[in-house]
């Protein structure tokens, strides 16, 4: 089983100039997709969701294609802290 929370983390963590501002939380399960929320520093939003939403699309996109391979769906919302 993949501990999703760490999986966020190794994708987040790289990106932000603030590493201790991030916080990675399991919202619960609804209709049998987990929710994730990330919530980053003011100044590092922009950094974890690129340009026109595209490195959050791709974190999302490896998310996901880990979660099929599990055989689950996940939800990641990225929100400043």
């Amino acid at each position: 089983m993949v501990n999703f929370e760490e999986l966020i983390k190794s994708l987040i963590l790289p990106l932000v100039s603030f590493p201790e501002e991030v916080e990675i939380a399991y919202i619960g399960e609804e209709d049998g997709v987990e929710s994730y929320e990330v919530k980053v520093a003011k100044f590092d939003l922009g950094r974890v969701i690129g340009k026109g939403g595209h490195i959050a699309q791709a974190i999302r996109t490896i998310l996901y294609a880990k979660a099929s391979k599990e055989g689950v769906r996940v939800h990641l919302n990225i929100i400043e802290k």
